[in-house]
């Protein structure tokens, strides 16, 4: 997948040169960039996560890798010294729709480290993410988020996203979990 480099502008920095790629779970700078954002994702007061277990930090990229319905993405500073760092993350699942007879990509995580938010990252990753799933010839995209994840909400509409009502009777689509014996 070929994402082309995007710059976006901010009132600390002139300019930020945002690069998204794609994650190669194989990569052990990758590997260790993944493991440093799902990490700060999973603390972050936001998720209501009690971050990731040890077995999950020692298996997560390994196990991604084994998926070949996972894709990853990271948004990428490019300093001008010439380093890169991943800023931020967006994993994602192709399913399937048996309605639409199409794949749909569900995005399971999406952040941006905390001092690069407002920047508009957010906005860049899911543009990436849109335009994956263009790619895959997706019939669409879908997310969840917790309702009062304001911020959260905020970018996922600006970039398109709304709530999914397909018959008025029956009211919006909701998400359900069960937990289940060894989920950590």
């Amino acid at each position: 997948m070929s994402m082309e480099t995007q710059s976006t502008t901010d009132s600390e920095q002139s300019e930020m040169d945002i690069e998204i790629l794609r994650v190669d779970y194989t990569h052990e700078p990758h590997r260790q960039s993944l493991l440093r954002l799902l990490s700060e994702y999973a603390n972050d007061p936001a998720i209501g996560s009690p971050g990731l277990s040890k077995r999950a930090q020692q298996r997560v990229a390994t196990e991604l890798a084994q998926r070949p319905n996972a894709v990853s993405l990271f948004a990428m500073i490019n300093h001008p010294d010439h380093r890169s760092e991943a800023i931020g993350l967006a994993n994602c699942f192709e399913v399937f729709s048996t309605f639409a007879a199409a794949p749909v990509l569900n995005v399971h995580d999406v952040m941006v480290s905390a001092p690069h938010r407002g920047k508009g990252v957010g906005s860049m990753l899911m543009q990436a993410i849109t335009d994956l799933a263009n790619e895959r010839n997706c019939c669409k995209v879908t997310l969840e988020v917790y309702r009062g994840n304001r911020p959260a909400r905020s970018l996922y509409s600006k970039n398109g996203f709304a709530g999914t009502e397909l018959n008025s009777e029956l009211g919006e689509t909701l998400f359900l979990s069960k937990r289940l014996i060894g989920d950590e």
